[in-house]
């Protein structure tokens, strides 16, 4: 029996939605501040991000096959003179 009663309640909403022009319907206050907190968020973590990523200092260690192909292609010149 419990649906019933949630048939009925269904039914007591419907002329409600009938009044409301679909074309007029927008996401009003509620959705501007909703939507405002979150670019807000948004920029912070960008700022704190970019703040974060100046500090750090990063060099990368050389390429280890690198070093070893170039000390023997001058090894290789070095002999030919």
């Amino acid at each position: 029996m419990p649906d019933m009663y949630a048939t009925q309640a269904l039914t007591d909403l419907v002329p409600l939605a009938d009044e409301l022009d679909k074309n007029k319907v927008t996401p009003g206050v509620l959705g501007f501040i909703v939507f405002a907190a979150l670019a807000v968020g948004v920029w912070l973590l960008m700022k704190s991000m970019n703040r974060h990523m100046g500090k750090v200092d990063f060099e990368e260690a050389p390429d280890p096959d690198a070093v070893a192909v170039e000390a023997t292609a001058g090894a290789g010149s070095a002999k030919r003179k």
